[in-house]
């Protein structure tokens, strides 16, 4: 059984930075961030493989964000700057209940998911 809490997220201004944590309780391979803005479907954000030497992001976020972890820590992180209000959202990190190689963008092949950290920018 793995357990995930997500930490980080809140109010900051249009073109402010935030540090998304994602506490894991027991063993996590490849991990995930996704988020759902109100009205709208999850979507993937980043990924990253077991080791934390593969990394994926959406289209949109590639050079915004960065996802990394820290395996001594039992951690994922999703460093987020240049915040817009579009990306407004709950964001959700997630991991599959088995090894496997590589990253995975599809939230469906993701077996554990936490409760969210909500990221709100506006002025």
């Amino acid at each position: 059984q793995v357990q995930l809490v997500e930490s980080g997220g809140g109010l900051v201004q249009p073109g402010g930075s935030l540090r998304l944590s994602c506490a894991v309780s027991g063993r996590a391979y490849a991990m995930g961030w996704f988020r759902q803005a109100p009205g709208k479907e999850r979507e993937f954000v980043a990924g990253i493989d077991w080791s934390g030497d593969m990394t994926d992001y959406a289209d949109s976020e590639k050079g915004r964000f960065t996802v990394s972890r820290d395996n001594a820590k039992n951690s994922a992180y999703l460093q987020m700057v240049s915040l817009k209000p579009e990306h407004t959202a709950v964001y959700y990190c997630a991991a599959p209940g088995a090894f496997i190689m590589g990253v995975m963008t599809d939230g469906h092949k993701y077996d554990y998911w936490g409760k969210g950290t909500h990221v709100t920018v506006s002025s």
